[in-house]
């Protein structure tokens, strides 16, 4: 097969990608390829059994057509200053033209146009000036939320819109491996696990996404693409009731906080809040079951969750960030018999595992009904545990109540950005012809940042046709 144009991955970088080309007026023939399946059949069948299935051979939550993200809380992140380190590579007045560029290709495709985290300035200087009394940082980041059910059908009608227009899409059908002659990407090789396919083309774009990166990461090594160790985080899924968390739900919806606390000064950060949601597990390729958390427009629950992720960055000799994390999420899987770990906030001060009979009598009930009580702490190693016991009792000067006894974590929330391809501003690598987007380079973190990321790929693929 002969394409001009070959994507691996339809999450929001690639499909940003295609759709980009689409507007610019491009000819060139594209395929889109994915190992999971289209939106209308993205099913999860834990909203039948009530727990986890482990869906093979992969897990819908975070395999198909809008990626991982985009099924969880879809939230997009209106400021340049989240969604990782793609600024410092484009520049910051560049992303934030093309995020705002972005959103509104969103909105024509009916997300909802109200904007949360804007106005109330003065409940807004309250909350800072708390947080800066605290050590931490606010980042009052607008966030448009798209919600996960409404989700669906925005990119249902974007995928229509691909397909309507000549983009060839592909389902089920995985890389295995990069086409190269000496420092040339000539294509792809593709599998369904039963037959292969070859597909050559003049441009490849690698945008896998997180579930992606260690593959990515595997392949940069076996050929040499140019690229470097980046950060991996490791964390948990805090959940409260609501109440705890009225104000910032109503003044912000979203609060981005950000900390180095003592003494090892990792920056740990709070990501994907979910004011009203529900904590949710995903599985990833080698059965590693991971936390993350949803949050619906309609659908709402008495609770608000949030990610609290300490970020490690390594140095030599070491230079395997991913297979680390992965490591951690394994060693805690194997305490919780393959499920999801939670264990409340006092018991950890305490230095107790949680009994499922408390969790049974707490104001706080999980969210997440198939976790098994226990202790994190004997899985999480104990820099990233000391510098979350240190950072939420810190949250705690911003949020009164976020420290309580019954405040819930749940563990492994791990992400996996890891494995910096070093590439220009037009995303060039060190391999002609092939490009490397979103969370799977290294270079976003979110929806919006790797959507943005896709934009200006398809521009510059474009130009080049």
């Amino acid at each position: 097969m002969n394409k001009d144009i070959v994507i691996i991955g339809a999450g929001p970088a690639g499909i940003f990608t295609a759709l980009e080309l689409l507007r610019r007026g491009s000819r060139q023939s594209i395929l889109l390829v994915d190992k999971g399946q289209p939106v209308e059949k993205r099913r999860c069948p834990k909203q039948q059994t009530r727990q986890c299935v482990n869906c093979k051979p992969y897990c819908h939550i975070t395999t198909g057509f809008s990626g991982a993200g985009a099924f969880s809380d879809g939230k997009l992140s209106l400021s340049c200053e989240v969604g990782g380190d793609l600024p410092t590579l484009i520049g910051e007045e560049l992303a934030q033209q093309t995020i705002d560029y972005t959103d509104g290709i969103y909105l024509e495709f009916g997300a909802d146009a109200h904007v949360e985290g804007l106005g109330n300035p003065e409940e807004v200087k309250d909350i800072r000036k708390r947080a800066i009394q605290a050590g931490l940082k606010l980042v009052d980041c607008p966030i448009r939320h798209l919600g996960t059910e409404k989700a669906r059908q925005l990119y249902l009608d974007i995928q229509n819109y691909l397909a309507d227009h000549g983009v060839e899409l592909l389902f089920g059908f995985e890389c295995t491996d990069l086409i190269l002659e000496g420092e040339v990407c000539r294509g792809v090789t593709l599998t369904d696990g039963r037959t292969t396919l070859e597909v050559l083309a003049k441009h490849t774009v690698v945008a896998t996404g997180r579930r992606g990166a260690d593959w990515l990461e595997r392949i940069c090594a076996e050929h040499n693409i140019a690229h470097e160790p980046g950060t991996v985080d490791i964390g948990v899924r805090v959940e409260v009731r609501s109440e705890i968390m009225e104000q910032v739900n109503n003044v912000l919806y979203e609060s981005k906080l950000i900390g180095y606390p003592k003494p090892f000064k990792n920056k740990v950060r709070t990501f994907c809040q979910n004011p009203g949601g529900f904590v949710s597990q995903e599985n990833y390729d080698n059965d590693l079951a991971v936390v993350n958390g949803h949050s619906f427009k309609e659908l709402k629950s008495d609770n608000t969750n949030l990610a609290i992720l300490c970020s490690h960055n390594f140095t030599e000799p070491f230079n395997q960030p991913i297979a680390y994390a992965q490591k951690v999420g394994e060693l805690t899987n194997m305490l919780g018999d393959g499920h999801i770990l939670v264990q409340r906030f006092g018991d950890i001060l305490d230095g107790k595992r949680t009994w499922q009979k408390e969790l049974a009598r707490s104001n706080l009930r999980p969210t997440l009904p198939d976790a098994v009580a226990g202790d994190i702490t004997a899985a999480m190693p104990y820099r990233a545990m000391v510098n979350i016991i240190h950072f939420i009792q810190s949250v705690d000067h911003v949020v009164p109540g976020f420290a309580s006894i019954e405040t819930l974590l749940y563990s492994p929330e791990l992400k996996f950005y890891s494995n910096r391809v070093k590439m220009d501003r037009e995303f060039h690598t060190s391999i002609g012809g092939l490009h490397c987007l979103g969370d799977s380079s290294g270079w976003t973190r979110g929806l919006m940042m790797a959507s943005a990321m896709g934009v200006l790929m398809g521009r510059q693929l474009a130009s080049e046709g």
